[in-house]
């Protein structure tokens, strides 16, 4: 049976990068999966040396789909390391003299739901749980950037119902603390774009925005691991109105 499990994040500052090369480091519109699997094994203590597509605990089979329910704004960072009396180390010991610039992109105050479906709802339960009580930091696609409220919602945990349909049903509760800007109760909801993966068989409509991403992690160890394409359909959903607190 097809179980989801909804993850909240947001953060002043989120970076997804997944073609970052040298100088410049990328950043998505929204939350790439091999970034989001990274945050759940920082949750779950899963060391760098560990595959994450283990039998018993595949966190890279899940199904991964995202819900923009805040755009957030591109902004770049004009970023230099090294020069003057501080060289940059170099692999044989020794210090450049010259300064490294970079430009590093990220996304401001963004906000999404994150959606991983799967059909093993033992691991499921795993992942909420260590989302309730993380063991290592939990970030926004870099150490630096933390989440501003917590990344686990109390009903995120979507028993029996598929991807898309959690994603589009959740409700958020009427509350002076809810981070989300709120339209008022007299307009009609703007729609949310969604992202969701596909997988190659699946025959989306003629005019249909599809993607294909490289950001699907498989293999073993970090420092070996590979990552493949996979395809990320674009659609649209009106969200429902907040139920009450």
């Amino acid at each position: 049976m097809l179980s989801t499990l909804l993850l909240f994040l947001a953060g002043p500052m989120q970076s997804w990068g997944t073609r970052s090369r040298f100088t410049e480091r990328d950043t998505g519109l929204e939350p790439s999966k091999s970034g989001v699997i990274g945050l759940l094994c920082a949750a779950m203590a899963i060391a760098r040396t560990t595959p994450v597509d283990a039998p018993g605990c595949n966190l890279a089979g899940l199904r991964m789909g995202v819900r923009i329910d805040q755009e957030g704004v591109m902004r770049r960072d004009y970023h230099t390391a090294g020069g003057g009396g501080l060289g940059i180390a170099r692999a044989d010991g020794s210090h450049g003299k010259d300064a490294v610039v970079s430009d590093r992109y990220y996304l401001a105050d963004a906000q999404f739901l994150v959606g991983l479906e799967g059909e093993d709802e033992a691991l499921v339960n795993r992942i909420q749980a260590a989302l309730v009580a993380p063991v290592w930091q939990l970030s926004l696609g870099r150490k630096a950037f933390v989440p501003s409220v917590p990344v686990h919602l109390a009903d995120g945990l979507q028993i029996g119902i598929p991807l898309k349909q959690a994603l589009e049903g959740f409700r958020w509760p009427v509350s002076p603390l809810c981070p989300l800007k709120h339209q008022p109760a007299t307009t009609k909801p703007d729609p949310l774009r969604l992202a969701l993966e596909i997988t190659f068989n699946d025959t989306p409509t003629a005019n249909a925005l599809v993607e294909v991403r490289m950001d699907q992690p498989e293999g073993a160890a970090f420092q070996t691991r590979a990552f493949r394409t996979r395809r990320v359909l674009t659609d649209y959903c009106t969200p429902n109105s907040h139920k009450e607190a």
